[in-house]
Formats: C-alpha cells, sequence, structure tokens
C-alpha cells in the first residue's frame, strides 16, 4: 500500500529524529535544567518555530503541496518546477526583509510573547538576546520547507522527513562544544539552532538537484498562482497552524506564572510530540499529495479509502500512546529528565502537565487527516473558522483553568481543544464523499479501544504495585521504564491481533506491495 509505505519511510525517520530530540533533552534538562535561561532560550527557541510551523510548514505547505500536485498532474513537471521557483524568489523577496525588521524589534517582541518577562531582567535581556540569534531559523527553515514540499509531491519523504535529525545533531554539538566557552547552556543551543537551519537548507538543496528538480532562482512574478497560492495561505495561517497558535498562547500565559512554568511546558510537550511527530506528521505528510492527486483525477474510492485508512493507522498509534502518557507519567518523567539541574519536584509538575496534553493527543493527530482532507480541495477557509473558535476558547479555558491547577490548566485546556476541533472538523465535512467512515474503520476503533483499557489496566498495575522497585539510581529507572515499555507493546499487540483491529495477512499484504 503506497500510503503505508510513505507514512513508515517519514515515520521511521521522524522516529530517529524524535530519539536525538530526547538526548537533546536529556542534555538539555541536566546542563540547563528550569530556570530563568531556560526560559528564555524556550522563548527564543518557540518563536522562530512558530512562525515556522504556521507560515512555512503549515499555511505555506498546505497550500503549496495541492496546487504543486495539480500541476504535475495536468501540466507535467517542467511547468510545476517553474511555479516552484516563483514561489521560492517570492518567498525571499518577503522574509528577507521580515526577518531584519524582526532582528530590530525584538525587544518589543519579547513584551508581547512573553509579557511575564517584564521587570525580570535576567529572563527577558537574556530572551531577546537568544532570539535574534535564532530568529533567522524561520528564513532558512522557510525554503527548506518549500524543497521539501516539491519531494514530497514527487514522492520523495526521506529527504525532508530526515532534516529533524540535523535539526537534533547541530544542538547536542553545540550544547556539548560550546557551553564552556560561551555565556551559558543557552547562548551555546541558540547557536545551534542557527546552524541547524543553515544545515537542513544545504540538505534539502542538495537532494532537490539529485532529484533532478529544476529549482532555480528567477525574478519573482506575482502571476496568477502565485495569487492563489497566498489567497489560500491567508486563512491557512490559523487554520494550517491552530496547535501551534495554542502552543504561543501557552507560552504567553506561562510567561505570567512562577518561574520555570515555561520548562514545565516544553518538557513535557516533548514527550507529547513524539507520537504526535511521528504518526501526525507521518500521515499528513504523506497523505496530502495523494489525496490531492486522487481529487484532481476526481477518483472519490481511492479518496475515501485514503481517509479511512490513514485515520485508521492513525488511532492504531496514538490511542496506546496517550494511554500510556496518562497512566504512567511520573516514571517517564523521572527516567528521561531527573538529573542534574532538574529534580523531583520538576519531575512532579511537569508529569501532571503531560498527563493534561496526552489527552488531547489523538484529537490532534486525527486532525492532521480531516485538515488534509480540506486542504486537498484547496479549502482552507473552513479550518480557519475552526481554528479561530478553538484558539480564542482554548485562551479562555487557559486563564480559568490556571486559577485553580496552574501550569496543568494551560497543558488541560490545550488538550480539550484538540478534541473540540476534531469534532467541528468531522461535523463540517461530514457530507464530503471522500471524508466517509467505512466499515472497517468502524470496527477496528471499538477493538483499538478495547486494545488500549487492556493495556492501560496492566501498565497502572504494574507501575504502582510491581515494578515500583525500581526507583533510585539511574540504571534502576531505567529498568523501571523498560520493563513498562515491553508490557505494554506485549498487552496492546496481544489485543488488536486478538480482536483483529490489526490482522497479520494485512501486514504481510502492505510489506509485499510496492
Amino acid at each position: 500500500m503506497k500510503l503505508l509505505k510513505a507514512m513508515a519511510t517519514v515515520a521511521g525517520l521522524t522516529g530517529l529524529s524524535r530519539i536525538l530530540g530526547f538526548i537533546r533533552d536529556i542534555l538539555t534538562a541536566a546542563i540547563l535544567g528550569a530556570g530563568p535561561i531556560a526560559d528564555a532560550f524556550f522563548v527564543a527557541l518557540k518563536l522562530p518555530n512558530f512562525f515556522r510551523r504556521v507560515t512555512a510548514e503549515g499555511a505555506f505547505s498546505v497550500s503549496f503541496v495541492p496546487l504543486y500536485s495539480e500541476k504535475i498532474a495536468k501540466e507535467g513537471e517542467e511547468q510545476a518546477d517553474l511555479f516552484a521557483s516563483n514561489a521560492f524568489s517570492v518567498m525571499l523577496l518577503f522574509l528577507v526583509p521580515f526577518t531584519l525588521i524582526a532582528l530590530i524589534a525584538m525587544p518589543f517582541i519579547i513584551y508581547g510573547i512573553a509579557p511575564g518577562f517584564i521587570g525580570d531582567e535576567v529572563r527577558y535581556d537574556t530572551a531577546v538576546e537568544l532570539s535574534r540569534v535564532t530568529f533567522p531559523y524561520l528564513l532558512m527553515m522557510s525554503l527548506t520547507a518549500l524543497m521539501g514540499g516539491v519531494l514530497n509531491a514527487r514522492d520523495k519523504f526521506a529527504p525532508f522527513a530526515g532534516a529533524p535529525i540535523l535539526f537534533n545533531l547541530a544542538i547536542i554539538i553545540a550544547l556539548v562544544s560550546l557551553t564552556p566557552v560561551l555565556e551559558s547552556a543557552g547562548h551555546a543551543m541558540a547557536w545551534g539552532v542557527l546552524a541547524a537551519g543553515v544545515a537542513q537548507f544545504l540538505w534539502l538543496l542538495f537532494w532537490i538537484k539529485r532529484h533532478g528538480v529544476n529549482l532555480r532562482l528567477k525574478k519573482p512574478e506575482f502571476t496568477g498562482n502565485i495569487k492563489k497560492l497566498f489567497k489560500l495561505m491567508g486563512p491557512g495561517v490559523i487554520g494550517a497552524g491552530v496547535m501551534h497558535v495554542n502552543l504561543l498562547a501557552d507560552l504567553i500565559i506561562a510567561s505570567l506564572l512562577t518561574s520555570g512554568s515555561i520548562s514545565y511546558l516544553y518538557y513535557a510537550d516533548r514527550l507529547n510530540q513524539l507520537p504526535l511527530g511521528m504518526v501526525g506528521i507521518a500521515v499528513g505528510t504523506a497523505l496530502l499529495p495523494m489525496l490531492s492527486k486522487a481529487l484532481a483525477k476526481k477518483d472519490m474510492a481511492q479518496a475515501n479509502n485514503l481517509f479511512n485508512r490513514a485515520l485508521e493507522i492513525c488511532l492504531l498509534l496514538s490511542l496506546p500512546a496517550a494511554t500510556a502518557l496518562i497512566v504512567m507519567p511520573n516514571t517517564l518523567i523521572q527516567a528521561l529528565f531527573e538529573r542534574g539541574a532538574f529534580d523531583v519536584a520538576d519531575t512532579v509538575v511537569t508529569a501532571k502537565v503531560l498527563m493534561a496534553y496526552a489527552i488531547g493527543l489523538p484529537a490532534y493527530i486525527g486532525v492532521k487527516v480531516f485538515s488534509s482532507v480540506y486542504w486537498a480541495k484547496q479549502d482552507t477557509v473552513t479550518p480557519v473558522k475552526v481554528s479561530v473558535v478553538t484558539t480564542i476558547l482554548n485562551i479562555i479555558f487557559s486563564l480559568i483553568l490556571i486559577q485553580f491547577i496552574g501550569v496543568v490548566g494551560i497543558a488541560l485546556s490545550t488538550g480539550l481543544m484538540g478534541w473540540l476541533q476534531f469534532v467541528l472538523l468531522r461535523h463540517f465535512c461530514r457530507h464530503d464523499e471522500a471524508a466517509q467512515f467505512d466499515d472497517k474503520f468502524k470496527k477496528s476503533l471499538f477493538k483499538i479501544i478495547v486494545s488500549c483499557v487492556l493495556m492501560g489496566a496492566a501498565l497502572f498495575v504494574a507501575d504502582r504495585f510491581v515494578f515500583n522497585w525500581a526507583v533510585g539510581s539511574e540504571m534502576t529507572k531505567a529498568i523501571h521504564l523498560a520493563w513498562l515499555v515491553c508490557l505494554g507493546l506485549l498487552v496492546y499487540s496481544a489485543g488488536v491481533l486478538g480482536t483483529g483491529a490489526l490482522k497479520l495477512s494485512d501486514l504481510k499484504t502492505y510489506l509485499k506491495r510496492k
């Protein structure tokens, strides 16, 4: 099955990147901790990442890939590459001055995104300084995202999926080698972010040339295609990046709380992002160009099959992941982060934040599938309507919940809004032929839920009553976590195979197909 193969490629490389990301986060927790410098760095990291995910990998990618895919299907690769080259040049025309203005205006930008830093000289001054180092990463990654979109539309998924590996390697190298010679670990990591942007850009440029894509710099022209791209991007800036808008709102509100709150959100979100990245990014990356081509050919049966199988695979992988994060958050945080500057008190709060985030994990991954249906039809308006509602409600609920449960309330609100977004997107495409649930999906969903309940019960008992002796040293914490991971995999695998949610014959068929 072409979709499964593409998803496996993206998920595998994303998984490798996430493993390196965990090594990076373990080092970060031990060296940087969860204090004021850490808060400043995470703001400096979040700022370009927010714009990148909402515009470059969000609104731009979901608008550009369907248009580029449609051009390949109807006009051939030469015309599609001409469109991509023009889009590349137009992007440079806008992003270069935008980056320069942002660097100059950074003190005012930090006022806006981290108002709680005002009056705190360490956090505010450091955030301004580090953000000026990291912000050009936006420019590099925006161009990288365009090249990645071109390759994805040509069914070459590996290069762009492997780019984040370079990001994590660059920061690990910078953290280890530059910390002793710079002012702090935060400064070292900021320079690592900038180096990562350059490395990722050169990596994608190499593969663009390797695969014979005729992408070149040219005089920017505001053609009908570019105008259509901007028209689709307008509402997509919010619609495609709703989760990241929510995360930015989380950061602003967290800056008003006690020192360390931003760090707790960051570390918990890193764990939450592992399944979200491996599954959500994989399905979004693989599904969008395939669905776009099926709809361009008006093959509704193929489009519906792609939709159902993508959603089925998403829930098969995301529901057990969310279950594990909710059932044993303390064990995960303790084993991965509790060392050096990250102490027991940090673990307790971060674990609660992780539980709250995990509640919305399956919803956000499901949203990737539903959003792909809208984007493939070049409809970026409907998602933005849903985004506006959920974003406003997220801010309101966060402000209410922090009064009772502190920083945990921010994560809980974000998780709940994921489900509201899922329900609303489903509601507005309930009559769409491509987005109808088939019988196979309905039967599989019930079986997956039963398997998750069995796994969750086994993990709960084992974590609290069987393997609870394995605490204290680094080795015993690792043993504790390893036993639980093996148990969870064993019980869940037995559940999905026993109930028939996943059949060995299906796996063999998928593996044999090219």
